[in-house]
């Protein structure tokens, strides 16, 4: 079977519009989705839940395209690819030579810009998905998730019944194997807010997940938590 990766990616442009366009897109296409707008709202996404591949607007107010593209390619190892209203060769010299992997020219084609993000994946992306005959497939212990379906299944190939913010909830741990992610990652990256303390709707997702997907729900293996910080998801083969 080949292998493909659920990919986060961060897209950030200067039109709030353009990125709900590319975010609505992308996320249409099994892509897990944050946008920003500016280099300010940019830099605080990343620092909190940093992705695979960034889609990066070049045309930023003045020059913060490019030096946001130094400050990420400086400090995170992710796949870039910038895009720009200039069609001139020494700007896609200077984007390339600063530090994006690819390049494209607006207006571009979005199908385009999908496949260019699929092709960095095989450097930057986790590498747990399968593609088989029933879709994008991820392993987890005993069951099995399906990105195109959303459904999961056991080992018998029954379906075990999930909501549909169980199911976000699953992917989104799912997608950042040995990555500890804190309730506000979590909160921000499944409804788009910042956790409350006093809210203990993730903390009851997670054992009603744990049912489902773990052997020992009481002593979990899969979806394990992290004292202080929040939960990581442990592929089996690392158990």
């Amino acid at each position: 079977m080949d292998k493909q990766s659920p990919i986060n990616v961060l897209v950030v442009g200067a039109e709030q519009g353009v990125c709900e366009l590319l975010e609505d897109y992308l996320g249409h296409h099994g892509f897990l989705v944050l946008s920003a707008t500016g280099h300010i709202q940019a830099r605080a996404v990343l620092e909190r839940h940093p992705p695979h591949l960034l889609v990066l607007d070049a045309d930023l107010e003045g020059d913060d395209g490019y030096l946001f593209l130094r400050f990420v390619r400086a400090h995170f190892e992710i796949g870039i690819v910038m895009v720009s209203a200039s069609t001139a060769t020494v700007d896609r010299i200077v984007g390339l030579e600063v530090g994006a992997d690819d390049y494209l020219a607006k207006p571009f084609d979005l199908r385009e810009l999908r496949a260019r993000l699929h092709n960095l994946t095989r450097r930057y992306g986790p590498g747990d998905l399968r593609q088989g005959s029933r879709g994008r497939v991820i392993a987890l212990g005993r069951t099995q998730l399906n990105l195109d379906s959303h459904q999961l299944f056991d080992d018998s190939g029954h379906e075990i019944p999930l909501t549909t913010a169980e199911f976000n909830l699953l992917q989104i741990l799912a997608a950042r194997p040995n990555r500890p992610l804190s309730r506000d990652q979590l909160m921000m990256l499944t409804r788009h807010r910042d956790w409350d303390p006093l809210d203990r709707s993730l903390d009851i997702q997670i054992a009603r997940l744990r049912k489902k997907i773990e052997l020992k729900p009481a002593q979990p293996c899969l979806i394990k938590t992290i004292r202080g910080i929040g939960y990581m998801f442990v592929p089996e083969r690392q158990q």
